[in-house]
This record gives C-alpha cells, sequence and structure tokens, in this order.
C-alpha cells in the first residue's frame, strides 16, 4: 500500500488554477493562483457517478464501463472492475465496508467484493431498461434498484433475488436513496415527483408536491431529518436544489438557487465543516456551489474551468469532496475555513 502511494505521488503531475470564489456579499474575489495535483485518470471517459467508500478512498463509474476504486490521498487505482457491457449509471456503497454495486445501461446491477477477484460478487438482473437508481440498505442486506422501465425492485444482497418489486406509470427513476436507520427509500423521477416507499411492502408511503421541472437526484441527512432534491433546467429557469423536511410536516424548507443549468447532484456536509449546517451542489454549468442549509445562501462558489456537466457530488471527509465530470475525469476539492468557507480544486483524477 505504501508502494502503491509513493508511486501515484510520482506519477502526479501539477498544474495552476486561477479559481475565482464568491464571497457571501455576491462580489467576486480573486485569491492566489494554487496548485491543483494531476494523478492519473480514473476513467477513459466521462465519469456518471461518484460516491465515498473510507475517509480517503472514492468508487467511481463511468462511460467506460469500468468501476473504480480509487485512493485520492495517492492518486493510486486500488482496483478496476470490469463486467459491464455498457456505461456505468449510478455506483454505492456503505461507508467502510468491502463491498461496492453498480448500475448499467445494460440493465443489470452489479455487485463487487474488495477483497475477492475481479469478478462480480452478485448479479440483479429483472429491469427492462437502463438502471438509473440504486441504493444499499442501511444494515446492508437489501439493494434497491430503479430503472427507466418505471419499476423500483428491491434484491437480496446474498442471494441476488428480487424480494419485490413495483411500477408506477410515468416513474422514470433518475435516483434513489435510503434514509438511514429507518425501511424508507427516497426516489426522484422524470415525471418530476418525488416519492417515498416504504421498503417492507414496497409501496409509496408519502409524495411530495409535483415540481415544475425533472427531479435529478436525492439525498438524505445523517440524521435522517431532512432530504435535498435537485431540479433540471437552463439559463437559470429550474436548475435549483429544494430541501425538505422527512418529519411530520414533510414540507419544503426552502430552495437554492443560483445555478445556471440543471442541478445534478446535492448534498449534506458533516456538520464539523462549519457552525451552521451546509448543503453543496454540482452543475450541468460547471460550478460547486455551498449552501447554508437553513436560509439558502450562497457561502462558497467555484467553477471547474473545462469540465463539461458536473455529474456527481460526494463528501470524503471534513474537508474534501469528491466532484465527477463528462471532460476531465473526477476533482477533489478542499475545504477551508480561514477566511470565511472557502472551496479549492486540490487535484483531478
Amino acid at each position: 500500500y505504501f508502494t502503491l502511494c509513493i508511486m501515484g505521488k510520482l506519477q502526479s503531475k501539477v498544474k495552476r488554477s486561477t479559481s475565482k470564489y464568491r464571497a457571501i456579499d455576491g462580489v467576486e474575489k480573486s485569491f492566489p493562483t494554487t496548485t491543483v495535483q494531476q494523478y492519473k485518470p480514473a476513467h477513459s471517459d466521462a465519469v456518471t457517478s461518484v460516491t465515498a467508500l473510507t475517509s480517503d478512498l472514492c468508487v467511481s463509474g463511468g462511460k467506460d464501463k469500468s468501476v473504480v476504486v480509487y485512493n485520492w490521498s495517492c492518486g493510486v487505482v486500488l482496483k478496476r472492475f470490469l463486467g459491464h457491457e455498457r456505461d456505468v449509471t449510478k455506483v454505492a456503497c456503505l461507508l467502510e465496508s468491502n463491498r461496492v454495486f453498480s448500475a448499467s445501461r445494460d440493465k443489470s446491477a452489479l455487485m463487487w467484493t474488495l477483497d475477492s477477484n475481479l469478478e462480480p460478487s452478485q448479479e440483479f438482473n429483472g429491469h427492462d431498461l437502463v438502471v438509473t437508481g440504486l441504493a444499499v440498505s442501511p444494515d446492508a442486506s437489501q439493494l434497491c434498484t430503479g430503472s427507466r422501465d418505471n419499476s423500483i425492485c428491491i434484491w437480496d444482497v446474498e442471494t441476488g433475488d428480487c424480494l419485490q418489486k413495483s411500477s408506477i406509470s410515468r416513474n422514470l427513476v433518475t435516483h434513489i436513496c435510503w434514509v438511514p436507520g429507518e425501511p424508507y427509500i427516497i426516489q426522484t423521477s422524470e415525471d418530476k415527483m418525488i416519492r417515498i416507499w416504504d421498503s417492507r411492502e414496497l409501496q409509496v408511503a408519502h409524495t411530495f408536491p409535483m415540481k415544475q421541472y425533472i427531479q435529478m437526484h436525492c439525498s438524505v441527512s445523517q440524521d435522517g431529518h431532512y432530504c435535498t432534491t435537485s431540479s433540471n433546467g437552463f439559463g437559470g429557469e429550474g436548475c435549483e436544489a429544494t430541501l425538505w423536511d422527512l418529519r411530520q410536516t414533510k414540507s419544503k424548507v426552502c430552495e437554492y438557487k443560483g445555478h445556471l443549468q440543471t442541478t445534478a447532484a446535492c448534498i449534506f456536509l458533516p456538520n464539523s465543516m462549519a457552525s451552521t449546517p451546509l448543503v453543496a451542489t454540482s452543475s450541468h454549468d460547471c460550478t460547486v456551489k455551498i449552501w447554508n442549509r437553513d436560509n439558502a445562501t450562497c457561502i462558497a462558489s467555484l467553477s471547474l474551468d473545462g469540465s463539461g456537466p458536473l455529474s456527481s457530488l460526494a463528501v470524503c471527509n471534513s474537508s474534501y469532496l469528491i466532484c465527477a465530470s463528462f471532460n476531465s475525469g473526477i476533482h477533489l476539492l478542499r475545504m477551508t475555513n480561514t477566511r470565511g468557507l472557502e472551496l479549492q480544486e486540490f487535484a483531478r483524477f
């Protein structure tokens, strides 16, 4: 492991970045030029999905059909899983686990085990179209998948059996997340609906008011109290993320508006990052923004020039985010709080 890290550092290259940040008052400020480490790329094509496995390992999937486990602290590929016949659309895992899940345009989902060979440990076949939603239950016993075939499936992770399947007309699934410590699953769709499913009977337990634009992504706070969803759009219309209260009221709290194109991802940041709760978003407009969760003030904004659409966003640890892009691989972003919260690009791979 130590040798791999040293090799990764020797392979890295340094390039200059002239990133700009926006202060809370909306006045743009330029800070001194920083160096961006260029590590060995994780993928040879667009990266479609990324998530954190440990504090320094991430998992990603891409149009090159591969699933990659990458040590971003060293710039080293630890595992490259090849088994899908078409683009990987989503990856998922539980933190600190040794299992990784992937979904694909080949209509399947696969499970990979880090300490075994490079063959899939389990296959989940049953959808009729591309699999676009993927989430692991908090106890790691079940996998939930969703597809453009309008269906949601619950699978037994150990056997690969489909335990339940439910279909709703026009429910073209875009994303799925599991509520921590609960039997509930949140799902976004191209029909502009946001649904909460009870996984025990696989029935819809609640629907939020229909949004004006297609809902692209959803995530849940670690305490299970809040959910964010994000919207497609263009020219600043739509393009927002929305905060929902998952408790008794199940109402909209606020909206995060400022992106100019589709907001592809929205995530909650750990409370250790700031004195106030934070939400981060990434967009097809090549920017990542950090917001005050409760009053929707944009605290920091970073433009990743040349990245193309940003497709996915995840938290590494209390200081770093990882962001997937179509044109420039995966971006490692560092958050600092010395002069107010700032966001910097630290490395690309």
